[in-house]
């Protein structure tokens, strides 16, 4: 990113996306990288604000940064095994494509090799971080169903292990922001209480739990649903299973991968129009492959194809993962979706900061918040990204 001299600004001339509506030819003030006003371009300020230097955003739309919590990698990296330049490639790679901060997702694994990850990631999270903030991890198993295993690993799957957690969260205070789990499963229902007591996100998936089962769960804390559709109990009108209980209740979010390959646009616009688009997150669940060309690698330790941007497992040809990227899929909410700008920034940003308690300080266009926005062109590309008022220079 570039030196912190751009930390102090004010942008001009932009349709700024806010919580009450967009301010059409607004201007947002930014100092030490946190927004200090936003207002119509040209109304009244004080003196000080009008020598800042300025940045003229041509109409262009300004929107928050976006918040992925969930995504496993980028840039030919996983987070299950990724060093510290690994990790920065990743952020890089992220950031590059309009994400401010992210969950480090992890896969199926050994109690170690999970260990690991959360000591790698909370180091990183120590220091200073030069592109998308990593504001914690997203533990996708190793709890979950084998049934619907997808891309996890069958070998190291197994019930919920209270000790674990245990050991996490007195090592890593704090880091662990989701965890995904099966509730079916034996012991779930204790554990996801123990994860909602210890300020963790209780996330169903990878799951064959029945309808009754998700409800039963959520009324013990679950409050989350991973990549919705993809692995779990479909909806049948008789059995509505795992996918109608996240449809139609209230309590718990919905993930959706948005890349017209995982679910159709039509089951999109059903997760939306049954949750409504303050309850629904958009996320990558972006592997290694993402920003890659095609060929084969690895996710979880299982060997994957990717083909046409497409990654599949070699085994089972089941999706494995995603190579979407934040900014791909808010323009694909927008253009196959239909779902307003608005809209699509409030699954992207604002839900997921509502999600992991961080609302006060990002995910919205607000005074007293962290600098955290891009500037859009008319057609939605993206021209420009600033982190906590820095702007990335990539």
């Amino acid at each position: 990113m570039s030196n912190n001299a751009n930390r102090v600004f004010q942008v001009v001339n932009a349709r700024i996306v806010t919580p009450s509506g967009v301010i059409e030819n607004g201007a947002l003030t930014v100092i030490d990288g946190i927004i200090a006003d936003i207002r119509l371009s040209g109304e009244e300020q004080d003196a000080s604000a009008s020598k800042l230097p300025v940045i003229d955003a041509k109409g262009n739309w300004i929107i928050p940064g976006f918040i992925d919590v969930h995504v496993h990698g980028g840039a030919g990296h996983d987070f299950m095994d990724a060093n510290e330049e690994g990790i920065r490639a990743i952020t890089k790679f992220h950031a590059a494509n309009g994400t401010t901060s992210l969950l480090a997702t992890t896969l199926t694994a050994s109690r170690e090799d999970l260990t690991a990850v959360l000591d790698r990631v909370s180091r990183f999270m120590s220091a200073t971080m030069p592109y998308t903030q990593i504001i914690g991890v997203h533990l996708e198993g190793p709890f979950v169903n084998v049934k619907w295993k997808g891309a996890q690993n069958p070998a190291y799957i197994l019930p919920p292990q209270p000790e674990w957690l245990d050991e996490w969260v007195r090592r890593f205070p704090g880091v662990i922001k989701i965890q995904t789990l099966a509730p079916e499963s034996e012991g779930s229902l204790a554990y996801i209480e123990k994860l909602a007591n210890n300020g963790i996100v209780p996330s169903c998936g990878h799951t064959d739990a029945t309808y009754e089962q998700i409800i039963e769960a959520a009324d013990h804390g679950l409050r989350h649903a991973v990549h919705t559709f993809n692995a779990m109990s479909p909806l049948h009108h008789r059995q509505p299973g795992t996918v109608g209980a996240v449809l139609t209740d209230d309590r718990i979010t919905a993930e959706v991968i948005a890349d017209g390959h995982h679910v159709h646009p039509a089951g999109i616009k059903l997760i939306t129009r049954a949750k409504g688009t303050h309850n629904v997150i958009l996320v990558t669940d972006a592997m290694a492959a993402a920003g890659m060309p095609d060929g084969d690698y690895e996710l979880g330790g299982l060997p994957v194809h990717m083909s046409c941007g497409v990654a599949r497992l070699k085994e089972t040809n089941s999706l494995a993962g995603s190579t979407l990227t934040m900014i791909s899929a808010v323009q694909y909410l927008v253009r196959e979706v239909g779902v307003t700008l608005e809209e699509a920034s409030r699954m992207a940003s604002a839900n997921p900061a509502r999600q992991l308690g961080i609302e006060a300080t990002t995910g919205s266009l607000e005074v007293g918040k962290a600098a955290d926005f891009l500037q859009l062109s008319d057609s939605l590309e993206l021209e420009a990204v600033w982190i906590k008022g820095t702007k990335f220079d990539n």
